[in-house]
């Protein structure tokens, strides 16, 4: 039974703005890297246009305002056979003293019937990426799948390199279907296997909910890996059951450590690159825009700093995780060693191929070029009436984003403080009309003397 909403065209978020936390603060705003915040009556604002759900907002937000929507565990007894199907970086946020087996029955307790882990069988997604590599060499350098929200920046605001994207699809789908697969040798049947991803970002989320490159998701729902992980540390055994071997019959060296920086890349013998933190990929995909790198064969981009060990919706510290994982991939089989079952294989790899990502320019300034022209020419003529502090009390991350808002009609010049100022120093506005337009942005009441309101002092953010 799969998610009906999957099958719609609109533009679907996991993260969701709280009004009854957010105050305004700006943080969000300041940190998004495609300027999809904006603040307006005093709350945060996203543009689902320009949102690509890399949870920088999430991250730096001192209210906790943001918040991701998921499935309610209760939707997998849906499903005579309940499969979990989670990244390996979920092993790696668990303390030293809680074992593999002791995570894996926690997880049957809390009612699933399969324990899967996505990186098994990563061999077969490993040749098939390198087979594309074969056949696409006059698009270089090619640019990893792997982060949804890179693959979504690059649709809406990189759209010339979208054919640099390996059109191969990501580890939970070759998971889910291997699974699928598995438990249909044992008797099942597709329609009572419920298959449940286990996400580490709200961009993983989007990713099963509004997938790229494919018509809908095989997996019926997404977990939070958060709240997962609170709910297995309150059933989790102090003692050690007996260890389930089967479920990790395919688990490799390079499964364990696909979701870590280089994951990807150490895999590639000509010359590879590897970029962690949206900001950091936001500065190579420019640089790339313009042909001003030296000659790359593939690129590995992830959204979070330390790749999927940043990912919001983790609990462990970030860099242990990573320590943890190393650690754990020693004891695992290389990859070119496993040989998972021949049969499943000819079913499971003909699906990898994903189908070509159509170009979002959501940052035009008008579908028609001349009048497109027209408005950067006025959003120029703006500028210079602005101060270039870059400030944001205008409810902008920027002067140049209040610029292109009052172009598109969503802002005005008054909104800029230091001309309003500046118009009251020349006797073109009164301080009440000033103060007023302030409120517009801020709120009513914004501006009142308050010892107890948020952001007055440093709050540790």
């Amino acid at each position: 039974m799969k998610n009906n909403t999957l099958n719609s065209t609109s533009k679907y978020h996991a993260i969701k703005v709280d009004p009854a936390k957010c105050f305004g603060c700006t943080h969000c705003m300041k940190v998004c890297p495609t300027e999809a915040i904006r603040i307006r009556n005093g709350l945060a604002v996203i543009n689902d246009q320009r949102c690509v759900d890399c949870g920088n907002c999430m991250r730096v937000c001192p209210a906790d305002a943001f918040y991701i929507l998921q499935d309610d565990l209760s939707r997998i007894y849906d499903f005579k056979y309940r499969v979990v199907l989670f990244p390996s970086v979920m092993i790696g946020q668990f303390p030293d003293h809680i074992s593999e087996g002791q995570i894996y029955q926690a997880l049957l307790q809390l009612g699933f019937t399969h324990v899967f882990e996505v990186e098994q069988p990563i061999q077969w997604l490993i040749e098939a990426i390198r087979e594309y590599h074969r056949d696409h060499t006059d698009h270089r350098p090619l640019i990893s799948s792997f982060c949804p929200a890179i693959v979504r920046l690059i649709q809406i605001k990189y759209p010339s390199l979208i054919d640099h994207i390996v059109l191969v699809k990501a580890p939970h789908d070759l998971a889910a279907h291997f699974a699928i697969e598995k438990l249909k040798q044992q008797g099942a049947r597709e329609e009572e296997i419920g298959i449940f991803y286990v996400a580490p970002c709200s961009a993983k989320i989007v990713a099963v909910r509004r997938p790229l490159g494919e018509k809908e998701s095989i997996v019926n729902g997404v977990i939070n890996m958060n709240e997962l992980y609170n709910r297995v540390m309150k059933v989790v055994s102090k003692e050690e059951p007996a260890d389930n071997p089967a479920c990790r019959e395919h688990l490799t060296r390079e499964g364990i450590l696909w979701c870590l920086p280089r994951g990807e890349a150490r895999l590639f013998k000509k010359r590879s690159m590897a970029i962690d933190g949206i900001h950091n990929v936001v500065k190579m995909l420019e640089k790339l825009e313009i042909d001003d790198v030296p000659e790359i064969d593939f690129l590995e981009l992830r959204s979070c700093d330390q790749s999927c060990a940043g990912g919001i919706l983790l609990s462990g510290n970030r860099f242990l995780t990573v320590e943890r994982l190393q650690r754990r991939s020693r004891h695992y089989p290389l990859a070119a060693e496993s040989s998972p079952e021949q049969e499943i294989k000819e079913k499971v790899v003909g699906r990898l191929a994903a189908d070509p990502i159509a170009p979002a320019q959501v940052f035009r300034l008008d579908a028609d070029l001349a009048r497109a022209i027209e408005k950067m020419d006025k959003v120029n003529r703006i500028i210079c009436q602005l101060p270039a502090i870059d400030c944001g009390a205008c409810g902008a991350p920027n002067c140049h984003a209040l610029a292109e808002d009052m172009v598109m009609g969503m802002a005005k010049m008054s909104d800029c403080i230091y001309l309003q100022q500046r118009w009251q120093k020349e006797g073109k506005i009164t301080s009440n009309r000033a103060f007023s337009n302030l409120e517009k942005t801020w709120g009513e009441g914004r501006f009142e003397a308050d010892c107890n309101k948020k952001g007055a002092r440093n709050e540790g953010f």
